[in-house]
């Protein structure tokens, strides 16, 4: 890998949930290096995994990994890849910093594109429980007191919004920024 490299950190969604789609993570890691990206590391099951590669943007390498994935596991799944700098005003651009101790409570939505105004719209009309949210730029911040299992809203979030997601709670959104920022160090 080149000094040029750019770290990335990829999103799969709907894999290893309810006990379908199963992907270990240790087959994840080595897909990843089996297509040429260094300093591979996963965390948790849900698929994350961050990465060096030193070429191509976001946008490319996620519809080149899906294509990859699709072709090696037999099932499509979402994938959303970010870089560190996206990583790093996801977390300083967020509107509940009271919040960010209580890692359950909070969550970040990676949306494919940002939503129109209409949608946020359509999509603030159904937040009548205890949760609050707000959306800045391809992120949607979610507070949920309750945590996200006990959130109506929560579920309604996809099919309101309709633009494609993936949600990770603060705790893993930490985490996978801590290993992008040590991973850029290297």
């Amino acid at each position: 890998m080149s000094a040029r490299a750019k770290i990335f950190v990829a999103l799969f969604s709907g894999i290893n949930v309810g006990g379908n789609r199963i992907v270990k993570m240790a087959e994840l890691r080595s897909f990843f290096e089996e297509l040429g990206f260094g300093d591979v590391a996963s965390y948790v099951q849900s698929g994350n995994v961050v990465f060096r590669s030193a070429k191509g943007d976001a946008a490319t390498l996620a519809k080149q990994l899906e294509a990859a994935f699709e072709k090696k596991w037999g099932f499509h799944s979402r994938i959303m890849v970010r870089d560190l700098g996206w990583f790093e005003r996801l977390v300083a651009e967020n509107p509940y910093p009271e919040i960010a101790g209580e890692p359950t409570k909070l969550h970040a939505y990676v949306l494919e594109r940002p939503p129109t105004a209409d949608e946020v719209a359509r999509l603030a009309e159904k937040c009548t429980g205890p949760e609050r949210f707000e959306v800045r730029g391809d992120v949607l911040y979610l507070h949920a007191p309750e945590g996200l299992g006990k959130s109506v809203f929560a579920n309604l979030i996809p099919r309101t919004l309709k633009v494609p997601a993936t949600a990770r709670n603060w705790r893993t959104v930490l985490m996978l920024l801590a290993m992008a920022g040590r991973n850029g160090g290297a």
